[in-house]
């Protein structure tokens, strides 16, 4: 017994010794540290208490030794990139965080700290290491890892390993390891196929996500039988899910997440019944979900969004009592949403937080269901077909947080069912069918709201003057609701607000001084669309500061207001401003302006366009359309090495282009139309805009050639040249216009710029004369395809080249001077809806092949010197006979009988001679008053030529009026046969 005293004395004298004393560093471990800081780039000075003034290394910041033996066990030496909190996926699924810009000061400042340079393999001699977190730097060499014996934990996420040819070789040594984490390596590509010299019998997590892994999942990782985690998110691994994977029983969490994958779910997944979490998110995945998902009983997380399965959920996946999240989003479920909820509530109900069903093909109309989920934290309904009014028991989920209902066909008053969720902090319902009036009462209770998305529906908010919400927003759109018509002075009590979107909601009412003060540091302002007036620059005591600032249909006026250099977008057309630009573009910037998007148009400002744009180096888009301008293009304008939209149409500019434009070589738009500019049209055009999609030189003074250059623009799909004083032949090369063809046609509806630091991309939209009559084009803009060289001065024959053009789709060459036949290939443009001719000296048949052009709808030949039958088909007959008078044709849609001409007209031989020469007075009566009447009418028409003109285009304009909505549909028609083709 005394023994056992004695022995229980001495060990707790000894563990106490132990923990009194200090513990030492071994001095070579020390010294080792030391020549490893040597070789290190440690920018942010993290280890400079590694240092001999400090000899207790087991001391040193990011060192861990053992309590006992003093050895160095852990190397802490990452560097974390910061994790924003991020709230949930807004429209097109951009990232929501708590404070953005605060985010992005620290991702500066994380690059900032990342420790640099080489490992020194001296790393080596810490035999008793057993964690190493070099994660997040920027360094070089792993040939000290074999060393490593005892090492447990490795990671080495995000460090360069491209130049380390031996790295599997090296980490494969290490018989110990168990959590292995390569993610983001950029790791070069050793034989996978030789997996022998391996011994990681011990590993239980491995993760190479993002590792430009290339087509296929090593071998040698199916040999893991301990592996508890593999993560291989973010590679380039085709084809379909390897079956070794069912090889990994204990797996618990399996990652394969933003690859190539394809063909259906592996069966064998299906038999790993440890499996907690299972990540296919963002592959090609097709075929129906198997009913033997409800096998994995242990599973907590199911992301399978964003790939091709189809079918409905299965029955079985109401099994899964331990599920918390599902993410089915992006897939073809064509399911009713009652349907998921009910196999889905008996069992997980009360666990589920998370539930993302967004664009699934969802119908039907939520019901009570929904509130058994009380446990709920984000649903997300958004971008389905789901409609009716929002059940009431939405109120008993109280612990949702984020809600998403956008993009369906939900009506009522939606916060009748929301007004009591205290905890919700994200809420969007924009692009539904809601309707009614929203009192104060209706939102009391959402205190925590910090993003509200409710744009598009039919909702008053009917307040107070001196209400004050209990949340404070961080983001609020609220546009087309009835806010007006006075300013919303509530805005006043939000203290931290960064966007807001209060556009088209019937505001009527001047911008108070308050406004500018409380969004200052917002990154988006939106009061477009209202009928807000007064003078912009008299309610501001500062430039304006917001990053994006839209006030587009207003009634503002007076001077434009000043700009700090943080704006990036500024819209201030449809507005009444006026006076000179020079003030805005010109005083007192004393540093270059971050400016991309600047519209200025439809205003009635005036004077010449000022030439200082050299301070405006990031400019994409610039918009002066529909003004007073007058004056020469200010040579600066060529210094915008960024431009890629230029619009200045529709003023009074004069003078010719000047050269300093041809450095503007990134221009995807050139609108110049409706001006006085003068002189010809430069070879430098085509040479240099070889970007360029649209040329508009309307309704200009240009004289001369067409330069064949322009063929070389492989990218033009609108050359709008009309209404010149251009002369010469038309280019035999415009077949060379490739973007006008089958191989190379646009299926992008939009053209917009891109490149935007925080603004987002612009859409560009611009009038067209088609069929006739002007048109505003955008949202397909981007498909559409023209040439209209009309009313110029053109001579020679129409060349056979520009009927290659088979993608083409609106050609007018009308009101000149062309000679000779039409092409007979003209019936090779398959895709064109209108052919205007009209007013040329064409001559001889129309081509038969002209009846093959299935798409036509306008068809003018009219006034040229054409002869015969008009060619017979499904459209031509459909057309106004006015489109082919002035020829010499004949046959449908005209009245002329082409079997008659050439013959003498027949006589009536019944009666007596003398009655055969009877003279009919009541016919001869009538056939003068007819001949007068028609020569009182026609004469003066076939007589005036302009008058002539104008008549037919009274006729064609209330035609084409008629027509216009089918010619729209008919488009659109063109364009999704050749797509699906």
């Amino acid at each position: 017994m005394m023994n056992w005293w004695i022995i229980w004395s001495v060990w707790l004298l000894t563990l106490g010794f132990g923990v009194c004393r200090e513990i030492e560093c071994i001095p070579s471990e020390r010294e080792t540290l030391m020549k490893l800081k040597h070789h290190l780039k440690d920018p942010s000075n993290r280890l400079s208490s590694w240092n001999h003034n400090n000899s207790n290394c087991c001391q040193w910041p990011l060192v861990v030794c053992n309590n006992v033996t003093a050895h160095v066990l852990q190397l802490h030496l990452n560097t974390s990139p910061p994790t924003p909190e991020i709230y949930e996926y807004y429209e097109f699924d951009d990232l929501i965080f708590e404070d953005e810009e605060a985010y992005y000061e620290a991702i500066v400042a994380y690059e900032r700290s990342q420790i640099g340079g080489e490992i020194n393999p001296c790393l080596g001699d810490l035999k008793h290491l057993n964690y190493l977190d070099l994660s997040g730097n920027y360094l070089l060499g792993q040939d000290w890892l074999s060393s490593l014996s005892k090492l447990e934990y490795l990671d080495l996420g995000y460090t360069n390993l491209s130049k380390s040819f031996h790295w599997l070789q090296a980490v494969g040594s290490l018989s110990s390891l168990k959590h292995l984490y390569l993610r983001g390596c950029r790791l070069p590509l050793p034989h996978y196929s030789q997996p022998s010299a391996l011994n990681f019998t011990s590993l239980l997590t491995l993760d190479m996500s993002d590792t430009s892994l290339f087509s296929f999942v090593p071998k040698w990782i199916f040999g893991l039988a301990k592996l508890v985690s593999l993560q291989l998110r973010g590679n380039n691994i085709q084809g379909p899910i390897p079956d070794g994977i069912q090889n990994l029983t204990l797996l618990q969490n399996l990652d394969l997440s933003e690859n190539l994958l394809s063909s259906s779910i592996l069966d064998g997944l299906y038999s790993l019944g440890h499996l907690k979490f299972l990540n296919l998110e963002y592959n090609n995945l097709n075929g129906s979900i198997s009913n033997a998902l409800g096998n994995l009983t242990s599973l907590v997380g199911l992301h399978l969004s964003y790939n091709q399965l189809e079918g409905k959920i299965p029955t079985s996946l109401g099994n899964l009592c331990n599920l918390r999240e599902i993410g089915s989003s992006y897939l073809k479920l064509n399911q009713q949403v009652n349907e998921i909820l009910q196999i889905l509530a008996p069992c997980i109900s009360h666990g589920l937080t998370t539930l993302r069903l967004q664009s699934s093909q969802l119908s039907g109309n939520l019901t009570d269901e929904i509130g058994v989920f009380k446990n709920i934290v984000r649903l997300d309904f958004s971008n389905n077909s789901i409609g009716g009014a929002l059940p009431r028991s939405f109120g008993k989920l109280s612990s949702l947080k984020a809600l998403l209902l956008s993009k369906n066909h939900f009506t009522g008053n939606p916060f009748e069912s929301l007004k009591s969720l205290s905890n919700l902090t994200y809420l969007s319902i924009f692009d539904n069918l809601f309707q009614g009036i929203v009192k104060e009462d209706d939102v009391a209770n959402l205190m925590r709201l910090k993003y509200f998305m409710a744009r598009g529906s039919n909702l008053t908010l009917k307040v107070g003057p001196n209400w004050h919400p209990s949340f404070q927003l961080t983001y609020l759109d609220m546009s087309s609701w009835q806010l007006g018509p006075n300013f919303p002075s509530w805005l006043l009590s939000q203290n931290k607000p960064q966007g807001i979107d209060i556009s088209n909601t019937g505001i009527l009412d001047s911008i108070p001084t308050w406004f500018w003060r409380t969004f200052s540091q917002a990154s988006y302002v939106n009061l477009s669309h209202n009928h807000i007036f007064g003078e912009l620059a008299t309610t501001l005591r500062n430039p304006i500061s917001t990053i994006t600032v839209d006030l587009n249909t207003n009634h503002l006026c007076g001077k434009l207001p000043y700009l700090s250099n943080n704006v990036y977008w500024l819209d201030l057309s449809s507005n009444s401003f006026s006076g000179s630009m020079d003030d805005f573009l010109c005083k007192n910037l004393d540093k270059p302006m971050h400016l991309e998007l600047l519209n200025l148009a439809s205003n009635n400002l005036s004077g010449q366009i000022p030439d200082c744009w050299k301070i405006w180096p990031f400019l994409l888009d610039v918009n002066l359309q529909s003004n007073l301008f007058v004056g020469n293009l200010p040579p600066s304008i060529g210094s915008l090495a960024k431009l890629q939209f230029l619009q200045i149409r529709n003023n009074s500019l004069s003078g010719t282009l000047p050269t300093t434009l041809k450095k503007n070589i990134q221009l995807i738009s050139l609108d110049l139309g409706e001006n006085n500019l003068t002189g010809t049209i430069p070879m430098w055009v085509g040479e240099r805009f070889i970007n360029l999609r649209i040329l508009g030189f309307r309704s200009n003074n240009f004289s001369g050639h067409i330069p064949n250059e322009i063929c070389g623009m492989s990218h033009l799909q609108v050359l709008d040249l009309a209404h010149n004083k251009l002369s010469g032949n038309i280019p035999s090369c415009f077949n060379h216009l490739n973007a006008m063809t089958i191989m190379n046609k646009s299926t992008d509806p939009l053209i917009q710029t891109f490149d935007y630091s925080y603004s987002g991309s612009s859409i560009i939209s611009m009038p067209l004369w088609l069929k006739g009559r002007e048109d505003e084009y955008k949202s397909f803009l981007g498909l559409v395809t023209n040439i209209d060289l009309s009313n110029n001065k053109l001579s020679g024959e129409i060349p056979r080249e520009i009927t290659y053009l088979n993608e083409l789709i609106f050609l007018n060459l009308s009101h000149n001077q062309l000679i000779g036949h039409i092409p007979q290939s003209i019936g090779n443009m398959k895709s064109i809806q209108t052919i205007d001719f009209s007013s040329n000296q064409l001559s001889g048949d129309i081509p038969p092949t002209i009846s093959n052009l299935s798409f036509l709808s306008m068809l003018d030949l009219s006034y040229n010197h054409l002869k015969g039958k008009i060619p017979t088909g499904t459209q031509v007959q459909t057309f106004d006979a006015s489109n082919f008078i002035g020829n010499k044709l004949c046959g449908p849609p005209l009245l002329i009988n082409c079997s008659s001409i050439g013959k003498n007209p027949s006589y009536d031989h019944i009666g007596k001679e003398s009655h055969r020469h009877e003279v009919k007075w009541f016919f001869v009566s009538m056939t003068f008053g007819f001949i007068m009447g028609f020569w009182i009418v026609i004469g003066p028409l076939l007589i005036c030529k302009s008058w002539r003109y104008a008549y037919f285009d009274f006729l064609d304009h209330v035609w084409f009026k008629l027509q216009y909505y089918v010619d729209v549909v008919s488009l659109f028609n063109v364009v999704k046969s050749k797509i699906v083709m």
